[in-house]
């Protein structure tokens, strides 16, 4: 055995283990990373302070700069004056101060002229002295007060005549109250005590009743305005809390060419994180909490296609391989781009990548490979900002992935693909505009009709890149596409032409063979266009000796006849063998060789074993006539042998009737399950039933009755 042969079997063996599934996953997973890390990875700048800018530095990304938030936030408390209260209620305090004092003394002079009144003798001199009356007038007035005005001033007022008192009362309480109106704060006192005695010296009373009320006055006169600290401190914080946070905004000019590295400038660059000593690890966590969502839909997906598929093709492999084919020339393109032009990513053919996905996989996976070519792109292409999102050209390549689903519907001719190619050109042109509008840009004519011309020109590459890609993934990885098996389908295919022109026996038997195995796969919901190209194959070995099989013995004698048992065994199990050398030959797909080899399986060949048993019972076994096998491994190749048996058995049939049909067709069947041949390919007892009934309906419709026409 070859050394290429070994590799291809440890290959076959190792793909569908856990291990190699493992691996594919881990794989696909470092592609996306490492294609992408580029670019969400902040740029390192080797620069010193004061240095001089080499190049314009725009900011890879929005973040708060606390530091200059902070000064603005001191620079408008600062702004904010010391805040004072006005206390009103001195002004009543005061007031009722001066009060006191007047009525103080009223009462004074009032008791005294009471005590003169009650002397018999009005020669005697006055019980009452002045120093009686003001030690009277101090006990009825505050201690402060007390202090706080001589005694000239007291008597002053003790020894005013009630007319002028009255007057001074009068003028005083006006002069106080008015004063105590404004806001005096400490350095206010003094001038509002000039501008009361002003006032009061203006009153028209004596000379020493005069000066007392100044006196008062003054005295009454007291700061009502004062600091507040509480109220300052909110005042600040309201005008810090109404300060906007400063952002650096993702693309904003840090420096300009030329430009002095100030300490303001270097701090901004590295919050950042554009200092080459600075270490930024939140985007490669990102990144990769990011990938790691997308790969677990991924392995959630193909764990459930696994599961309905019931297959051993490597369509993660593949998948692997048309994702990273994909995103490496997404990022191949995305070197090209430059902060002066950014249109780069319009021309990503996506569309190739989620076609060959369709084609080769299944519709289930478009749109998880549409969200990954998205999510890529916009990283990919994040108009020379690291660690930014391009949202336009991520919607923009969603969109185009998408569209396959659309416009792909026919996947059975390969024409298909150029013209869903035209389609997605179409609608790329039209979404880009859409999101030129939407962005209010202010792009040139020309910048313009590039943008256009790029979106149009993804959607063709993308059918011409699939057109040239699936053949050969189809070739590599053994998985057929809907359209191969179209393709060798056709009767202009070099191999059913030689079916047709050695064996038309053979050929008309495939064809019917391909009717009964397509509507019954379709039925069980197995592949039954696989079925029909196999069935259309599966006796080709008979090419090598068409006249030895009945099906072509036209107006001949059978030559089995006249050969012994075991030879004509040997003839008809060689047709199997020759009938997969001559489909590996052409390299016919795979599924189509394993049809041809199992399609018999390891059943019985009864006609020549009996004919065997009846020359010398003793001398032949059952084993010596069964086929070699092996047996089915799949649906289509199980359902393609219960077809071909049972062609066989009714074409020998005279009329038949859909009794006798159903009754062949069920002991067929029945006979296949008794002997094993269904035991590794996973048909179900409800399958065959389904089977069964299909054939039945099928063949009813072939043999159906028929108006007997008279002999004219």
């Amino acid at each position: 055995m070859s050394k290429s042969s070994k590799l291809s079997q440890w290959f076959r063996r190792m793909r569908y283990s856990r291990l190699f599934i493992a691996l594919l996953y881990l794989f696909l997973g470092a592609v996306l990373f490492f294609t992408l890390i580029g670019n969400v990875r902040p740029d390192k700048l080797d620069i010193k302070l004061l240095s001089i800018a080499k190049n314009s530095i725009h900011s890879p990304v929005t973040i708060e700069d606390k530091v200059t938030t902070e000064k603005r936030k001191r620079e408008a408390a600062q702004k904010v004056p010391d805040q004072y209260t006005y206390h009103s209620e001195y002004k009543s305090n005061r007031v009722n101060v001066v009060e006191s004092v007047f009525s103080a003394v009223k009462e004074v002079q009032e008791e005294t002229k009471a005590a003169q009144a009650d002397q018999t003798d009005p020669t005697e001199q006055p019980d009452v002295s002045e120093q009686e009356q003001l030690q009277k007038l101090k006990k009825k007035l505050p201690t402060e007060l007390v202090k706080s005005l001589s005694d000239q001033v007291l008597l002053a007022l003790l020894n005013a005549p009630p007319d002028q008192l009255s007057v001074a009362r009068e003028s005083t309480i006006t002069a106080v109250n008015y004063a105590m109106s404004d806001q005096i704060d400490m350095n206010e006192a003094d001038r509002s005590r000039e501008r009361i005695a002003k006032e009061l010296q203006d009153v028209s009373v004596s000379g020493g009743l005069k000066a007392a009320i100044v006196a008062l006055g003054q005295y009454a006169v007291v700061p009502n305005y004062f600091y507040d600290p509480v109220a300052t401190k909110e005042r600040r914080k309201l005008e810090m809390d109404a300060v906007d946070p400063v952002f650096i905004l993702q693309g904003q000019i840090l420096v300009k060419e030329g430009d002095t590295i100030t300490r303001e400038v270097y701090e901004q660059l590295e919050l950042v994180g554009l200092l080459a000593d600075h270490r930024a690890f939140q985007p490669f966590i990102g990144l990769f909490l990011l990938l790691s969502v997308l790969l677990y839909f991924i392995y959630k997906q193909f764990d459930q296609f696994s599961k309905q598929q019931r297959s051993d093709k490597p369509y993660l492999f593949a998948y692997t391989i048309i994702i990273t084919i994909t995103i490496l020339t997404m990022k191949m393109i995305s070197i090209f781009q430059s902060i002066e032009y950014n249109g780069l990513g319009y021309l990503v053919p996506v569309a190739m990548g989620t076609m060959l996905v369709k084609l080769m996989i299944g519709d289930r996976f478009v749109f998880i490979t549409s969200l990954i070519f998205s999510i890529s792109g916009s990283i990919m292409f994040n108009e020379g900002i690291t660690s930014s999102l391009n949202y336009h050209v991520g919607f923009y390549l969603l969109i185009s992935s998408l569209s396959v689903t659309v416009f792909l519907r026919e996947k059975k001719r390969r024409s298909m693909i150029l013209h869903a190619g035209t389609l997605v050109a179409v609608l790329n042109v039209i979404v880009l505009i859409a999101l030129l509008l939407l962005r209010n840009g202010s792009l040139s004519l020309s910048e313009t009709a590039l943008h256009l011309l790029l979106a149009a020109v993804s959607g063709i590459v993308s059918s011409v890149l699939t057109l040239g890609i699936l053949p050969y993934l189809e070739s590599g990885l053994g998985i057929v596409s809907a359209m191969k098996l179209m393709e060798l389908s056709s009767p202009n295919s070099p191999l059913l032409r030689k079916i047709l022109l050695e064996a038309p026996g053979t050929y008309h038997h495939s064809i019917m063979v391909a009717n009964l195995a397509e509507a019954a796969c379709d039925a069980i919901g197995a592949d039954g266009l696989l079925a029909r190209v196999g069935a259309y194959y599966h006796d080709i070995g008979k090419t090598m000796q068409p006249h030895l099989f009945i099906e072509n013995q036209m107006g001949m004698g059978n030559p089995h006849d006249s050969l012994k048992p075991e030879v004509s065994r040997d003839i008809i199990f060689a047709h199997v063998s020759d009938g997969v050398a001559v489909l590996e030959e052409h390299r016919i797909p795979k599924e189509i060789i394993d049809i041809t080899a199992q399609h018999h399986g390891t059943t019985l060949l009864k006609y020549f074993y009996y004919k065997a048993v009846k020359e010398d019972e003793q001398r032949y076994t059952e084993n010596m006539f069964r086929y070699p096998g092996p047996k089915a491994s799949s649906k289509e190749s199980a359902v393609v042998g219960i077809a071909d048996s049972v062609e066989a058995a009714v074409r020998s049939m005279n009329a038949p009737t859909p009794e006798q049909i159903a009754q062949l067709v069920q002991g067929i069947i029945a006979d296949r399950l008794k002997d094993g041949q269904f035991s590794e390919c996973n048909l179900t007892f409800k399958e065959l039933q389904t089977i069964e009934k299909t054939i039945c309906e099928t063949l009813n419709g072939i043999f159906h009755s028929r108006i007997k026409y008279p002999n004219l």
